[in-house]
Order: C-alpha cells, then sequence, then structure tokens
C-alpha cells in the first residue's frame, strides 16, 4: 500500500492531533536521522577517496631536478668576500656524517664488514622517524643518492652513485683495497609525504678486517698533481664564515684543459675534518669564474680539513686532494 501524504496542517491521515497541542507544521530543518546518515555515508566516502590516495601513492619516486635545485641553491654573485651565517642558517654550518641517525632519518647499512681488497657491494637502507623505508628523494647535483667512502684516515677517498630498488634498498659495488675502519657517508634529500624536504648527511662505519697503519694526512700546500694535471687551490677558509674557494687546473703545456660538467657544475667538491670526520656541505657555483671552479666552503670551527675535487675532463673524472689548515 502507498504511502499517504499529510494534509495541509502537517499532519499524517488517520492520525488525530493530541488534544491542547498545535499542529504539527513542516520543517527545512533536517531531523537527527537524517543527519546521521548523511554524516555516516559522507565518512566512508572520504574514507574510500583516502584510500585510493594512499594506495596509489605507495611507489617510489624522485622529485625533478629543478625543484630541488631551488632547494639547495647557494644565492651568492661571483666574486663576492666571506660572509657570516644567520642563526637560521647555524645548521648549514655543522658537520654531518657524525651519526647513523639525525633530522628524523637513519641509515641502516645490510652489511657492513667487507673482504679486504674483494668487489663487495654496500647495501642500505634510509627509515623514517617511524623506521619505515623511504622511497622518495629529491635529485641534487643530478643525483638521488650520492655515497662517499673513506678510510678513517682521510686515504682511499671513493665517490659513489648507488641505485635504488623499488623497497627503498640502496646498492653500489664497493671494493676496500687496504684494511682498517673506513666511513661510508649518505648523502641526500628526503621527501616526507607531504611534499617537505629534508637535506641531510648520515654515516656509518665499515670494516676492512686486516692490520692498520694509518697514513699521516699530507701537510697543507696549494698545488698538487693529478696524472698530467696541476691543480691549484685558492682561498682562505676561517671559522664560522661562508668563502669562496677557487680551484684553477693545467696541463702539461701550461693551458687550462676544456672541463666538462659533473653532477651539474664544473666540479664537485667534498671537505672532511680530521680528528671526528665530519663532514661538510660545499655549494658549487654552476658556471667557471675566471676559468677556475668556484665553492663556498663553510668551516664550522679550527682545524685540519681534507678537500677532495672532483673534475672532469676528456671523458674521465680525476680527483685532486689538498689539506687545508683553519685557525
Amino acid at each position: 500500500m502507498a504511502d499517504q501524504a499529510p494534509d495541509a496542517g502537517g499532519q499524517a491521515p488517520g492520525v488525530a492531533p493530541v488534544a491542547g497541542e498545535a499542529p504539527a507544521t513542516a520543517s527545512a530543518v533536517p531531523d537527527r536521522a537524517t543527519l546521521r546518515l548523511a554524516l555516516v555515508v559522507g565518512g566512508l566516502v572520504l574514507a574510500v577517496l583516502l584510500g585510493f590516495g594512499a594506495r596509489a601513492d605507495q611507489r617510489w619516486w624522485v622529485v625533478p631536478r629543478r625543484q630541488a635545485a631551488r632547494a639547495a641553491e647557494h644565492p651568492h654573485a661571483p666574486g663576492a668576500g666571506a660572509h657570516s651565517h644567520g642563526a637560521d642558517q647555524d645548521a648549514a654550518a655543522e658537520a654531518g656524517g657524525l651519526a647513523v641517525s639525525r633530522d628524523g632519518y637513519t641509515l641502516t647499512p645490510l652489511d657492513d664488514e667487507f673482504t679486504l681488497g674483494q668487489a663487495g657491494e654496500l647495501r642500505f637502507q634510509i627509515r623514517d622517524g617511524q623506521r619505515r623505508t623511504v622511497t622518495r628523494f629529491a635529485v641534487v647535483h643530478d643525483k638521488p643518492m650520492h655515497v662517499i667512502v673513506v678510510r678513517r684516515d682521510l686515504s682511499g677517498y671513493q665517490h659513489l652513485h648507488p641505485t635504488m630498488a623499488v623497497d627503498g634498498t640502496w646498492s653500489v659495488p664497493l671494493t676496500l683495497p687496504s684494511p682498517g675502519v673506513w666511513r661510508a657517508y649518505a648523502d641526500f634529500t628526503a621527501v616526507a609525504d607531504d611534499g617537505r624536504q629534508t637535506a641531510t648527511t648520515l654515516g656509518v662505519d665499515l670494516v676492512a678486517p686486516g692490520d692498520y697503519t694509518p697514513r699521516d694526512l699530507p701537510g697543507p700546500a696549494t698545488t698538487t698533481r693529478v696524472d698530467e694535471f696541476t691543480v691549484e687551490y685558492r682561498g682562505a677558509p676561517q671559522p664560522g664564515l661562508t668563502v669562496p674557494v677557487d680551484f684553477r687546473i693545467t696541463g702539461a703545456d701550461g693551458v687550462g684543459p676544456t672541463l666538462e660538467r659533473y653532477l651539474g657544475a664544473y666540479g664537485h667538491l667534498v671537505a672532511l675534518r680530521q680528528g671526528d670526520l665530519g663532514y661538510l656541505h660545499v655549494h658549487p657555483e654552476a658556471e667557471l669564474v675566471d676559468g677556475a671552479i668556484r665553492f663556498w666552503l663553510t668551516t664550522p670551527a679550527p682545524g685540519r680539513y681534507r678537500l677532495y675535487l672532483d673534475f672532469a675532463t676528456g671523458g674521465a673524472v680525476r680527483t685532486a686532494e689538498f689539506t687545508v689548515s683553519v685557525s
């Protein structure tokens, strides 16, 4: 039987009004049952949409280089002098790589012992504060992950670029040519679920068993030889200041070779502090400055530092090393 509509007074047919009570009037406001039903349905729809978004987001990805470059940019005009960092830039002057956990991320190696002189593989993951494996990284200096390996006496420098599997495990071939304890640095910019980027450097020790005899660190010098090239260093690092440091390269004929871009610039520089092996972030100029490769270096405290300059020419990458005393 079909439902019967209420009469003009709002009273359903067959239902008598209560004595002494005014007839009910129609209301535009939904009753509580209707509101509860609407809220339940809306909640279900929202949950489905969020669940779909989460499933669609469960994949690794890399932020485009141009977006990461804006975050890593060091806006100093060529030729500018030394300058101090403000209070909001104190972190930039701190040495990194001193711990396996920092800035909410943890470096988790899957192996840390290598057979001396034999080809092995370094495998590791980056995990967040909830112990989830991180799979989102920004591309900085043309790579989403830079790995630096050096023995604790600052010899045997290697600059590696691992690849990441879909489960977030990074891997790269690695040979430790001399016995001792080695330091491996993971230099990266992680991207959180909300898009926030965190640049950090984490470090872990690796072991190559055998008799270890540390090498003395070479004394400070402004020039060094790499194959047929002479590399000259110019700069005066000072504690707490960001200063320009220039590297000029000449061939055996005294003429500068044609430099090629490496990792987005004409050179890549790593600076490590003797003693605790603190890792310093160094910002390059994208272009040559009067024929020299220029970087901006911040040294947080006095001490001796080892600089490793990677540069490319003739299709090959070479490394020039310098010892710098900061006082």
